[in-house]
């Protein structure tokens, strides 16, 4: 199962996933033709950004600034995970805006859930990450409803479970604490 899931995150395609509390629809973050396809696909506008998921903090290295995360702050950031918190950080200069949207910050978060940390350390990087439905949607809770509502748009599903949150992650600026979305 993972080695297609491998397969289609290599070849451009898209792909649902279990995360902590729903589904997530992801691609290669460093595929533009991928992450094109997965925003007309959620009907979301470029302006708003994605999440990056990833199985540890240095996938994330080739999309966060690091150098601009103070060293006091660093702690902080690193132990709020893994799961259920997306951190904005600070982007690195060059970072495509299809994933930063219209900001000069990066939403990323590290994850424990089993078939995303075997996908990324397969891949060895990060997965693009939003939930699995149309924008203003229900998020789907099972790869059943992932399949029953987007399977035909879908490269490959994952079909795992989630780590049964019961709220999407928390997301918030990685730097001050300040809260986005509870």
């Amino acid at each position: 199962m993972m080695e297609s899931a491998v397969q289609a995150y290599l070849e451009g395609g898209i792909i649902a996933y279990p995360t902590e509390a729903v589904f997530g629809l992801g691609c290669d973050p460093t595929n533009p033709a991928a992450v094109e396809k997965l925003l007309a696909l959620k009907q979301r506008p470029v302006e708003k950004g994605l999440i990056l998921l990833a199985a540890n903090y240095s996938q994330l290295l080739p999309f966060v600034d690091d150098n601009k995360i103070p060293q006091d702050k660093r702690f902080s950031v690193l132990s709020r995970w893994p799961d259920g918190i997306t951190q904005v950080l600070p982007a690195r200069p060059g970072v495509s805006n299809m994933l930063t949207g219209q900001f000069t910050s990066i939403a990323v978060r590290v994850t424990s859930q089993p078939d995303v940390v075997a996908l990324c350390k397969a891949v060895d990087g990060p997965i693009v990450s939003t939930s699995a439905n149309l924008t203003g949607q229900e998020p789907a809770r099972t790869w059943q409803h992932v399949e029953q509502t987007l399977g035909e748009h879908i490269d490959f599903i994952i079909k795992g479970d989630t780590l049964g949150f019961t709220q999407p992650s928390k997301i918030i600026d990685g730097l001050t604490g300040d809260v986005f979305r509870t």
